[in-house]
């Protein structure tokens, strides 16, 4: 590679101070090639130091013209009250790295941190055309050597390609920002779409609203479609995911049924936690298995039976060792409520795919066909799997994403290290079941609790986050705070700027000042997966999501309101699932 060479036709002016996060340049009068023309808000700078082969790297994020009193102290003439006042032109920057020209026997090399910070007098450079591509170049260089992950060009360089570390994106959570329109979902998609080119890529997507499952469709399609069952779900299918209530541990399924306000709610989860550990053991001991089992193993039992202990409890009575009477047992009257509302659940069609499942899933070996459906990567086959939440009621959503994002992180933690495979859960719309504390339901805490586990724990058994959201600012505060990596595109509203602002050290948030004025399909880039904070412009996917803005004066001028879709969409409500006229017609 051809080595980078600032040439004094360059130089745009010299450091005037600099602190530990910044500096301050004064520019020379303005030329055709130099001075305040030739800098521009987020373009790089380079700044010479005491080591000719050393530069240190800023991003300009201010640029300023101010008039001072010159020292002149002649008469007055009639020329101009502007005679007495010079121009001074002056850019800010941040530091963002250093740049080795020569190291060695290697050119261009660039490294985060900063080698020699410079001095007041310092020469200042811009990046001429051929140098900003060649540095460029040698950061694409850099990315290309460990595991890149490219998701399109450099704004400042278009010819160079803009790679992430794969590795350190996934090994350390990430945060994709941005509000509607934006360009998330492309985002998304095209990350999907580079992990896919990997043999055994092991990545599920939390499809909120549907619009991925385009990525499982067609000839190329890359990604497994799946679907939490529905009301209307009765059987097995390949595209069915179905959560038997076993699978819960105690504190979901008593988050769930459980009042705690309630004064008898003590007595309750006494009596419910010990009968769910009597039928699981009466399970295992039915089985080949001779294991030690607690009320939170996922061992199947029945809901029938389950209700049927608890109604002799409530129901119970004795007789008095004193006066031979009749008398309440301990536990009498005490359950009443308590059975009424695990009828109520155990009957809402809305937790049909959890309080009634199919017969199949009561078998003792069903839970690796799950853990199958979630995990699997067998070659030939992708690992990419999307699963279809849309069709999940809103009031119930956190409790099917926290068992899902529990099920793995607890598999996860029981495979011994060298045997794991990392496995990557992509949050779509998080702000909609990971909300902050102030949000937060009573029948959301549970869930959240499990999410923020995987967020401070995960990492340690291969398992990461990637959580998407249009609302940072209504997002759990501690998931966030454990992400290193941000890719945040468009977001014009202040509050969530400023979540985004406080989650990255100050040197690093000068970048994000340019968040309400980028196009769609632009991102900042921050963080541990990125040689140096930048703004991308995203790569078209392959696959569009199903996430396009209706254009609604368009549509007003040419599409009617189509009463079958109308008759459909009643049925759809009723059913509380997405039908075809082929299913109606069944």
């Amino acid at each position: 590679m051809k080595k980078i060479i600032f040439n004094e036709d360059a130089i745009i002016g010299e450091v005037e101070s600099v602190n530990a996060g910044k500096v301050i340049v004064a520019l020379q009068e303005s030329s055709a090639s130099t001075g305040i023309h030739s800098a521009k808000i987020g373009e790089l700078i380079a700044i010479a130091t005491s080591n000719h082969s050393v530069f240190t790297i800023g991003s300009v994020t201010d640029i300023r013209r101010s008039y001072a009193q010159s020292s002149d102290d002649g008469m007055i003439d009639d020329k101009s009250i502007g005679s007495m006042l010079t121009v001074v032109n002056q850019l800010e920057s941040v530091f963002i790295g250093t740049l080795l020209t020569v190291q060695g026997t290697r050119v261009n090399r660039f490294k985060r941190g900063i080698e020699d910070f410079p001095s007041p007098g310092d020469k200042v450079y811009s990046f001429e055309s051929d140098n900003l591509t060649l540095f460029m170049n040698s950061i694409t260089e850099l990315s290309e050597a460990i595991s890149p992950l490219t998701l399109g060009k450099y704004a400042i360089d278009k010819k160079s390609v803009a790679n992430l570390n794969g590795d350190k994106f996934f090994q350390k959570h990430a945060a994709i920002l941005g509000s509607t329109g934006s360009g998330k979902s492309w985002l998304v998609s095209k990350l999907l779409e580079e992990a896919s080119n990997l043999d055994y890529s092991n990545i599920i997507v939390f499809d909120i609203h549907g619009e991925y499952h385009t990525l499982t469709t067609g000839e190329d399609g890359f990604a497994k479609y799946l679907k939490i069952a529905g009301p209307s779900d009765a059987e097995l299918r390949n595209d069915l995911l179905y959560l038997p209530f076993w699978t819960l541990n105690r504190e979901e399924l008593q988050s769930i049924v459980l009042d705690r306000n309630d004064r008898d709610a003590p007595n309750q989860a006494n009596r419910f936690n010990q009968h769910i550990l009597e039928q699981k053991q009466a399970t295992v001991a039915d089985s080949a298995d001779t294991i030690e089992i607690t009320g939170d193993s996922p061992i199947p039992f029945r809901m029938s039976t389950l209700l049927s202990a608890l109604k002799q409890d409530d129901e119970g009575s004795g007789v008095s060792s004193s006066t031979g009477k009749s008398i309440k047992g301990p536990w009498n009257g005490k359950l009443t409520r308590f059975i009424a509302r695990l009828e109520a659940k155990s009957q809402d069609r809305r937790y049909a795919f959890m309080f009634n499942p199919p017969e199949e899933t009561y078998s003792y070996g069903w839970l690796q066909n799950l853990y199958q459906m979630l995990l699997s990567t067998i070659q030939g086959e992708t690992g990419i799997k999307v699963i279809d939440f849309s069709a999940v009621p809103s009031d119930v959503l956190p409790t099917v994403t926290g068992v899902i994002g529990r099920l793995i992180f607890d598999l996860q933690s029981w495979i011994h290290a060298e045997n794991r495979t990392p496995v990557a859960l992509v949050c779509d719309e998080a702000h909609l079941y990971l909300p902050t504390r102030d949000l937060i339901t009573a029948n959301e805490s549970q869930p959240v609790r499990n999410f923020e586990r995987i967020a401070k724990e995960g990492r340690k058994y291969g398992l990461s986050l990637v959580v998407v959201s249009q609302r940072p600012a209504d997002l759990n505060r501690t998931i966030l705070s454990q992400c290193n990596n941000f890719i945040v595109l468009r977001l014009t509203n202040g509050t969530d700027q400023s979540s985004v602002r406080t989650m990255l050290p100050d040197s690093m948030s000068q970048f994000l000042n340019q968040l309400p004025v980028l196009d769609t399909g632009e991102a900042i880039a921050v963080g541990d997966a990125v040689i140096m904070p930048t703004r991308i412009v995203l790569d078209k996917p392959k696959f569009e999501p199903d996430s396009n803005t209706k254009r609604f004066w368009n549509d007003w001028n040419q599409r009617p309101f189509d009463l079958g879709i109308l008759q459909q969409a009643i049925i759809n409500m009723r059913a509380q699932t997405y039908l075809t006229n082929e299913d109606d017609e069944e």
